[in-house]
């Protein structure tokens, strides 16, 4: 019988959470619910001096507002609680122990400063310090101490850690499902840290062990973590768990808009966009950080934009929903290149969603935002159909279509300076005039009475056209000009152009 498909996202709660990390939930959450599988949220907070408040909150409310919500976990609960590891404290030094019972880990009382000092004395030869089987054996670890000396350490409290060794000389493969057969000398893997000092685990014990006893049959993470999965396929293998060894996957990196380099906080500092899917604050500095949501992208548009750094489905269709990206999603579609971020292209994605959403709903949360309005709710539902194509997010169009709702205080200087002139006033008295006659103050009435009202003048439509729309707005661009009209009605329309005339 197949194993039900189980995947995982586990953060760690040491700041907000990065859009690359909404997007590797984002694969985990896809892959799960295309297989009918079950997506869970780990938190992976046993580092503690790296623990900051409020992240782990911030982690469910991101996920929440991006719709990719876990089936059991943090915050929903499961069979296989806690979900939270440093409430899972206990579990992790068994198999640490196991693996020292079995010859493949160790103790290590090397100190801090100790290290420290390695690494320093390395750099000055000019070479990188690793502690793996080259060293070891040289340094202060269960090695090379006595049973009893070892024994007694750690009954007297001394500082330790346990660390995994690692042997010389191997070959480590495993088929990752998106880069194939991935091969590692042991020569370069270093002998991770399994439990610290303060009986924590480190990453990577904790997420294996959790892995296994979560039933998790799929990993999906970021390419950062490929240099680690050699160490992690031998800490299955030494605990007996090779066939309970989850499929890897490791994710492109996010890339800078230049393709420079890691997508960072400060790339979006520097060139004004966000990193992150909602606000944050830090809570010791103060310092907020703008999100996707306050700037004012839909959520759909959002996790759309995310889906393609890095996948497609082989087809030119870019707009998906998250049902569509769930039916279609796949690892083989996945690049193994990074995918280079577009601040440009994710408002185009906006615009599309923008598109989609349903006028009714945008009229009732703009009408909220203006006060005291006596525009009934089928006026707001117009303006947003004339505001639509005009905008590229929904807040655009209080600020952008101002003029629909009330009179221009102000008129485009340029526009005028260009364009007006005292021999004008005839022709727009006379437009006053027949337009306030008007029975049927319908846009295509509107603009045959223009036309016909500009040719009784010998004059061109051009040549009056641009005013009209500043006299009746204040601004030289803005929605179609006879469906503004229209919607403002003759009186409105009547009483600007009057204004105007009276001001020049």
């Amino acid at each position: 019988m197949e194993k039900r498909v189980r995947t995982r996202f586990a953060p760690s709660p040491t700041g907000p959470l990065h859009m690359g990390g909404v997007r590797t939930a984002l694969y985990s959450y896809l892959f799960a619910k295309k297989n009918s599988g079950d997506f869970i949220l780990r938190i992976e907070d046993t580092d503690q001096n790296r623990f900051v408040q409020g992240a782990e909150q911030y982690i469910i409310d991101a996920l929440n507002w991006c719709s990719i919500v876990p089936d059991e976990g943090i915050g929903k609960g499961g069979k296989f609680e806690p979900y939270r590891q440093s409430e899972r404290k206990p579990i992790y030094r068994q198999y640490a122990e196991q693996l020292i019972e079995s010859g493949h880990a160790y103790f290590a009382f090397d100190t801090a400063e100790e290290l420290e000092q390695l690494r320093k004395n390395a750099e000055t030869e000019k070479r990188t310090f690793s502690y793996d089987a080259s060293v070891r054996s040289l340094l202060n670890n269960s090695l090379n101490l006595n049973p009893d000396e070892t024994a007694k350490r750690i009954a007297e409290g001394k500082h330790y850690v346990i660390r995994l060794k690692v042997e010389a000389g191997e070959e480590i493969s495993f088929t990752d499902l998106i880069r194939g057969k991935v091969v590692f000398k042991s020569d370069v893997v270093d002998d991770k840290v399994l439990l610290k000092s303060d009986g924590m685990p480190t990453y990577h014990l904790a997420h294996i062990v959790d892995d296994v006893l979560m039933e998790i049959t799929h990993a999906i993470r970021g390419e950062e973590w490929l240099p680690s999965a050699p160490a992690h396929i031998l800490i299955y293998k030494y605990l007996g768990w090779e066939n309970k060894m989850p499929y890897y996957a490791h994710l492109p990196l996010l890339l800078k808009p230049d393709g420079n380099g890691k997508l960072s906080k400060r790339d979006g500092d520097r060139l004004g966009f966000p990193v992150f899917p909602l606000q944050w604050k830090d809570p010791s500095s103060g310092e907020i950080s703008t999100g996707y949501r306050e700037k004012g992208y839909y959520a759909e548009a959002f996790v759309n934009m995310l889906a393609l750094l890095g996948w497609n489905p082989g087809t030119e269709q870019e707009v998906f929903s998250l049902n569509e990206l769930t039916q279609l999603f796949s690892f083989e579609h996945i690049h193994k290149a990074g995918a280079k971020f577009n601040p440009e292209k994710t408002k185009w994605f906006n615009e599309q969603w923008l598109q989609r959403m349903n006028d009714v709903e945008i009229a009732n949360r703009l009408s909220t935002q203006i006060a005291n309005s006596r525009k009934d709710l089928t006026y707001f539902i117009k303006a947003v159909a004339l505001l639509k194509p005009r905008v590229q997010f929904e807040n655009e169009m209080l600020e952008k279509g101002k003029y629909l709702f009330e009179a221009p205080e102000n008129y485009d200087e340029q526009v005028i300076s260009k364009k007006w002139k005292p021999d004008l006033k005839p022709f727009f008295n006379s437009l006053v005039a027949v337009f306030a006659s008007l029975n049927d103050f319908a846009n295509s009435n509107i603009e045959t009475t223009f036309k016909e009202t500009t040719a009784a003048n010998n004059l061109r439509p051009g040549e009056v056209l641009q005013l009209l729309r500043v006299f009746i707005s204040g601004q030289g661009t803005g929605v179609d000009l006879f469906p503004m009209l229209e919607l403002l009605g003759r009186d409105e329309v009547v009483t600007r152009l009057n204004a105007a005339l009276q001001k020049f």
